[in-house]
């Protein structure tokens, strides 16, 4: 009986040491630590999105963020970072994200427009709630009832009259958004957008580049 006991724990264990080990060389090839289960779920979002930059580990994102949606956390740091008066800020890092999920767009654009138009919404005509600069022209401009109503509507006159016609970079919408630029809102709007994806004001500025819009949008 000992034998037999003996012989089922040793079964047992070897088993176990054999998974384990599989399952941590799998996590060293996937570029997969401890940290990223242990520590702010996050991080691990936000670096699986950041080596996502041409298109590939699609696969490990979704996964990523079926555990953790941190979009939303990635926005409310950049609004806490600039001190924006969008607060609190995790409660608007929310409503971006769910708005750009409503309407199928990359959740970083509205915020990184208003960071463009108006500084995160510190600098907007009086009363009009108006961050990022839609319909503000000689004859007046447009005013709003809230943050979110603006944002609403900024995000529905984008995807429908930009994105849904093919403008699907920041250096496309200019061209129709502000056509008298000279080319630097497309490279901020960039900027921020990538300051968002590696949640770093520095990795903003050395690793912009035209963002595609439909990137982080999940395929139908």
């Amino acid at each position: 009986m000992k034998i037999f006991f003996f012989a089922f724990s040793w079964i047992f264990l070897s088993t176990g040491v054999i998974l384990i080990s599989v399952a941590g060389i799998q996590f060293y090839l996937q570029g997969i630590t401890w940290r990223d289960f242990l520590g702010n779920p996050s991080e691990a979002v936000r670096a699986s999105i950041a080596g996502n930059i041409g298109g590939q580990n699609q696969t490990e994102i979704s996964t990523f963020l079926e555990i953790q949606d941190a979009r939303a956390q990635l926005v409310t740091n950049f609004l806490a970072r600039y001190n924006s008066p969008l607060k609190p800020h995790e409660e608007y890092g929310k409503l971006f994200v769910e708005i750009a999920d409503e309407q199928e767009m990359d959740f970083r654009l509205l915020p990184a427009i208003a960071m463009q138009e108006s500084n995160l919404c510190k600098v907007t005509p009086p009363g009009s709630y108006n961050c990022l600069g839609l319909g503000v022209h000689a004859k007046g401009t447009w005013e709003f009832a809230s943050y979110a109503e603006n944002f609403r509507a900024a995000a529905n006159v984008l995807k429908t009259n930009y994105i849904d016609k093919g403008l699907v970079t920041p250096e496309q919408i200019m061209r129709k958004y502000t056509p008298s630029s000279n080319g630097s809102w497309a490279v901020s709007v960039n900027q921020w957008m990538a300051e968002m994806r590696f949640d770093d004001r520095g990795a903003g500025r050395s690793a912009k580049q035209d963002a595609d819009l439909l990137e982080f949008v999940a395929p139908n």
